[in-house]
């Protein structure tokens, strides 16, 4: 038999503005100590030096985290132009540099090839597993090795400042699996000047936007406390991109058993993924046939148990 999480019931969102200079891993525990939850985990990694949004998922919401993860993200960056790192940040050592430094419109012509379906290959070091073993820690041992590259959806990508000639700022949305640090690596290539991200911030996550997010300090000012969980957005947040369906009384004794079960008429097209609620609660999520939501994860409350 399983051993009970320690901790409380509480299921839900809660977006974090991510400092620099902490993972995002320490970011979990901290939510989840300050709330005395029983299981947290986030939707998209942010590298310790990046900032921005963290959603954070809490109980019964980590059903839903691959929800977000699939959903588009959008990041504010700076490239620091003529230098290359062996990390592709400012956090690596510089082994080549370029006084080229190109115009704004060279820039702009630069960007068009890396819209649409592009194939990336991430950083060295980068959490990706090479045999078994994570990339970054075959870097640290100068270990002899290629990545291959992956797709990647960008939405878009555009110049939106120039404060001098060594650095561009670039908006992008794209994907999931995408490497920010991949873009300004691959651009400084393109432009024959090198480059590197200088900064990092995620401005939004799906349906979560850093300016709604509550900081670090706030999370361990509020601990433990009923105030904090005011910050919370319910389950059903992480779902803003499926059409909802109302269950009828019988179909949601049956979704919460893991069977089919009927809902009312929506806004799901037959085959469609969609999630189930009965009287403002979230019952399932799964696919929507013939007037039955089929089940592919279904949540418990805790007076469920």
């Amino acid at each position: 038999m399983a051993r009970k999480r320690k901790g409380r019931d509480i299921s839900g969102w809660l977006v974090v503005d991510k400092p620099a200079g902490i993972t995002s891993t320490a970011v979990v525990n901290k939510v989840r100590w300050a709330l005395g939850a029983n299981k947290a985990g986030h939707a998209g990694t942010l590298d310790p030096d990046a900032t921005g949004v963290l959603a954070i998922a809490l109980g019964e919401a980590t059903k839903t985290v691959p929800y977000i993860t699939d959903a588009l993200k959008a990041y504010v960056f700076t490239v620091r132009l003529g230098q290359a790192t062996n990390t592709d940040d400012a956090e690596g050592e510089v082994i080549a540099e370029s006084d080229l430094r190109p115009t704004d419109t060279q820039i702009k012509e630069a960007l068009t090839p890396f819209l649409g379906e592009i194939m990336q290959v991430p950083p060295k070091f980068s959490a990706v597993k090479i045999d078994g073993q994570r990339a970054y820690k075959l870097a640290r041992e100068d270990a002899d090795f290629e990545i291959a590259a992956r797709p990647l959806w960008v939405e878009e990508l555009v110049l939106v400042d120039r404060p001098d000639a060594d650095h561009v700022v670039l908006e992008m949305t794209c994907g999931k699996g995408g490497y920010v640090r991949a873009i300004a690596r691959d651009l400084g290539a393109a432009l024959g000047c090198f480059g590197h991200v200088r900064e990092l911030r995620r401005i939004w996550s799906g349906p979560f936007e850093a300016e709604d997010g509550i900081s670090l300090e706030q999370v361990d000012a509020l601990a433990k406390t009923p105030a904090l969980d005011e910050y919370l957005m319910p389950l059903e947040a992480g779902l803003a991109d499926l059409p909802e369906l109302k269950c009828t009384p019988e179909g949601v004794v049956r979704l919460r058993n893991g069977n089919p079960g009927m809902v009312y008429p929506g806004d799901a097209e037959y085959g469609e993924e969609a999630w189930a609620s009965f009287q403002g609660r979230p019952v399932a999520v799964g696919i929507y046939k013939s007037g039955e939501l089929h089940p592919v994860r279904v949540f418990v409350t805790p007076s469920e148990g």
